[in-house]
């Protein structure tokens, strides 16, 4: 059984994650992205690959990465969530990492594990594992592709299969989307050349495939992360908001509200930190290494994260939302940006409602 606590090389990594974000992040910036979306948040970015070396933090040290695994990957997407963090960590350093981790390649890694360059699967971003099709011509919305230096397209190969290859900046043309959630901008990609092949057939289909799968099990971690911000903020500002010479946070209906938020929290939790750890453990990776029933569990792990904590996230936003009553309305308040990057992560990678259909199938729910 996957072990669901935090290890001390996890809260350490915890530690130095929010540390240099408090350092280098703005508390106002993700506000003021809506008014200027041209600003250059490249610089957290840097701090977080330079001085972390969360950039390769799934690649394997021989090619110049952390060699860590899902478990810390997740713990630091928590961060990334609780902070909305305008980075592509979770486009480039888990998704595009994957695929390429999956397909074998080693000639893209030490460039993306140094922080140097920065890769994005070019594919919509409500794409899942084994929903997808093979790119022709234009891709609409892609998440990372705006700043991205690598772009990795599945398209159709030659033969009728899948082909996945790597194209640079010169061979796409970018158009920015506006986005709900402009932390995590997008881009419409048209594909103009033709780069070089990653991988062919079965094994291009896997890799995409692994790295939705991936992309999908960690953003739960995401999920939970910017929930875990959402009740501890709600549970301070009812400390201290006063209406009719009370704390707010003393009337009933208040401690009630927060209590069943808490608890929609802990079961967040719960399958967020299995989805990682069955990750972790190589079972939700396709390939011969892994046995069908580890595969299948791994499945049934991620597709159940992703069903419970996309709903959560948003619930958890809308609840601060609320229980800050008038301040929580305005604007400037930073509970919009979690309740939009909520929004935006309940459609990404699959919706709740893709989730809970393959979850049906999974465990052989029969339809009603």
């Amino acid at each position: 059984m996957t072990d669901l606590l935090y290890s001390d090389v996890e809260e350490s990594l915890r530690g130095s994650v929010r540390s240099t974000l408090q350092r280098v992040l703005d508390d106002g910036l993700a506000a003021r992205l809506y008014d200027e979306p041209d600003t250059d948040v490249s610089g957290i970015w840097r701090a977080l690959a330079e001085q972390l070396g969360l950039a390769g933090l799934l690649v394997p040290e021989s090619l110049g990465g952390a060699g860590a695994g899902a478990r810390e990957a997740a713990v630091v997407l928590e961060e990334l969530g609780r902070a909305v963090a305008p980075v592509p960590f979770l486009t480039s350093a888990v998704v595009a990492t994957s695929a390429l981790l999956a397909a074998g390649d080693e000639a893209h890694l030490p460039a993306l594990a140094s922080g140097e360059r920065t890769a994005a699967l070019v594919l919509p971003w409500t794409a899942s594992r084994g929903a997808w099709s093979p790119v022709d011509g234009v891709v609409a919305p892609v998440a990372g592709a705006l700043d991205a230096d690598l772009f990795l397209v599945p398209v159709t190969g030659e033969g009728g299969g899948t082909s996945l290859r790597a194209l640079g900046r010169d061979e796409v043309d970018l158009e920015p989307i506006t986005s709900l959630d402009m932390t995590r901008p997008l881009a419409r990609v048209t594909v103009t050349g033709t780069g070089t092949e990653v991988a062919s057939g079965e094994a291009a289909v896997a890799a995409v495939d692994a790295a939705l799968a991936a992309g999908a099990a960690l953003l739960a971690s995401e999920q939970l992360g910017l929930a875990q911000w959402c009740l501890e903020t709600t549970v301070d500002y009812a400390k201290t908001r006063v209406q009719f010479a009370r704390p707010i946070g003393s009337f009933q209906a208040i401690k009630h509200r927060l209590a069943d938020l808490y608890l929609l929290l802990v079961n967040t939790q719960a399958a967020a930190r299995q989805a990682a750890g069955v990750l972790a453990d190589g079972a939700a990776l396709r390939g011969s290494s892994a046995a069908p029933q580890d595969t299948v569990e791994g499945e049934i792990a991620t597709a159940t994260a992703q069903a419970f904590c996309s709903d959560a996230a948003v619930r958890a936003a809308e609840e601060a939302l609320q229980l800050h009553g008038g301040i929580g309305m305005t604007w400037e308040h930073s509970v919009h940006t979690r309740l939009k990057r909520a929004k935006s992560d309940q459609l990404a990678l699959g919706t709740p409602d893709r989730h809970r259909a393959d979850l049906a199938t999974l465990v052989d729910l029969p339809v009603a």
